[in-house]
């Protein structure tokens, strides 16, 4: 799953060309072979450099509160998004709506790597939940939408339908 993240922020990022991936271990830890020096590995690790080889640190956060918060999203995504059973997903989409109750984006007032990571990590996730339980968590719905539809982060990856659209009769207006 994490190549797969990776393969997505690199076309997000808009590099030319894709790097080399390999995983070592048995929990898939994600390992890039960096012709500069020694391998990087793991995923925020990885993500991390990516954005600063594309020149976007902006999206790394704006101030040290901004760094830390993303850096905080990036330690979350790879903690809680591995092998999970469907309790932890629902434990870690209930923590994330409450979080994201007041709040568009998840470190701060712009759109982060964190935000792009935490999309590809649930986009496998949410397209499996039903349309009820997509609803049960509206903040992450809400999110989750405005993030799939954030210019280039989707590409290949399909359009999820997270909330129904509600057709009122006459007699609700």
């Amino acid at each position: 799953m994490a190549l797969r993240e990776l393969s997505s922020l690199e076309k997000y990022l808009g590099l030319k060309k894709p790097n080399k991936y390999s995983t070592q271990g048995d929990k898939k830890v994600p390992v890039l072979q960096n012709n500069n020096g020694p391998p990087l590995v793991g995923l925020a690790t990885i993500a991390c450099h990516l954005v600063k080889e594309a020149k976007r640190p902006e999206l790394l956060g704006d101030t040290a509160e901004g760094r830390a918060l993303v850096q905080q999203w990036l330690e979350y995504r790879v903690t809680k998004l591995v092998n999970y059973s469907k309790e932890d997903i629902k434990a870690v989409l209930k923590d994330l709506d409450l979080y994201l109750q007041d709040k568009v984006y998840l470190a701060g007032n712009q759109f982060t790597v964190a935000d792009a990571l935490m999309y590809y990590g649930l986009h496998p996730l949410i397209v499996d939940l039903a349309v009820q339980e997509k609803e049960q968590f509206m903040n992450v719905a809400r999110w989750f939408d405005h993030i799939q539809h954030y210019p280039s982060v989707r590409h290949h990856l399909p359009p999820v339908v997270v909330l129904r659209n509600r057709i009122y009769t006459s007699r609700h207006h």
